[in-house]
């Protein structure tokens, strides 16, 4: 959990240890400023919820730390170093997984070859590699398939396997959209409005997913509109608001803050 625990308070600045650290981001389409100066950290090894009302400029922020947009000013440091400026193939590469409010999956491809696409760094994808290097291909290549199979198994999709991704509802879709996040063995998982769309079994199964991934150690941020989710599974909440970072800290202290139920919560406290 972050430092600012017993307070709910604005970041102004971010902390040394933290695994992915904003500061200062801002982020404009012409006269309109989506994201005005947002800073906060994410703990390692925690889960933080990052909320606020539509407009508040969560996703434009996450597309900010993904390097879908590059921000007009502040920065973006993973591991303490810079990330902020590079392409999203690069920010990927640097250990930053991410899934979008709708699911993109490749829906003529089976469920088995969707998550064996995404796996990251392998031989056979270079030019001369299946000659040059074929024992090295058919190594990686097992190895893949073991990995998908135990993504599956862990997201309970082995049954599904075979299914084209065009054949998957939305709740499975954003399932193997986790599980193509999870081939790239990334620091750090942003998801944004995971559950959204879900319906309640399979909310709970990617719920529960989440939580198991966090106790074996993995990073996650999430975007998220359910308060009832935020403040049963969140370590941490970030709330933004017009563009800014309004408050921060565990949950039942910012969902007490005066400014947040104001400006966000409402009758929620």
């Amino acid at each position: 959990m972050g430092a600012d625990n017993s307070t709910a308070s604005a970041d102004a600045t971010t902390g040394d240890d933290a695994l992915l650290a904003v500061d200062e981001v801002v982020k404009a389409f012409g006269g309109l400023v989506a994201v005005d100066g947002a800073s906060f950290d994410v703990e390692r090894e925690s889960i933080t919820g990052l909320i606020g009302p539509n407009g508040a400029g969560k996703s434009t922020l996450f597309n900010c730390i993904t390097g879908v947009h590059g921000p007009e000013s502040g920065s973006v440091r993973l591991n303490g170093d810079e990330i902020q400026g590079l392409s999203p193939t690069e920010v990927a590469r640097c250990g930053v997984g991410r899934t979008f409010q709708t699911p993109k999956t490749f829906r003529g491809m089976t469920v088995r070859e969707n998550l064996a696409f995404a796996a990251t760094n392998q031989t056979g994808e270079r030019a001369l590699g299946p000659l040059l290097q074929s024992g090295t291909v058919r190594s990686e290549e097992h190895e893949v398939q073991t990995r998908v199979d135990e993504t599956l198994e862990f997201l309970e999709l082995d049954h599904l396997a075979d299914d084209y991704g065009s054949a998957l509802s939305g709740g499975q879709r954003k399932l193997l959209e986790l599980g193509r996040v999870l081939m790239m063995d990334p620091e750090i998982i942003l998801l944004d409005e995971p559950v959204a769309g879900v319906n309640p079994s399979l909310t709970d199964d990617l719920l529960r997913r989440l939580e198991e991934l966090n106790d074996h150690g993995r990073t996650i941020l999430f975007i998220e509109h359910d308060m009832d989710i935020v403040m049963q599974h969140c370590d941490r909440v970030v709330v933004m608001h017009n563009g800014t970072t309004l408050a921060s800290g565990a949950p039942d202290i910012v969902q007490n803050d005066e400014r947040v139920v104001e400006a966000y919560l409402g009758g929620y406290a």
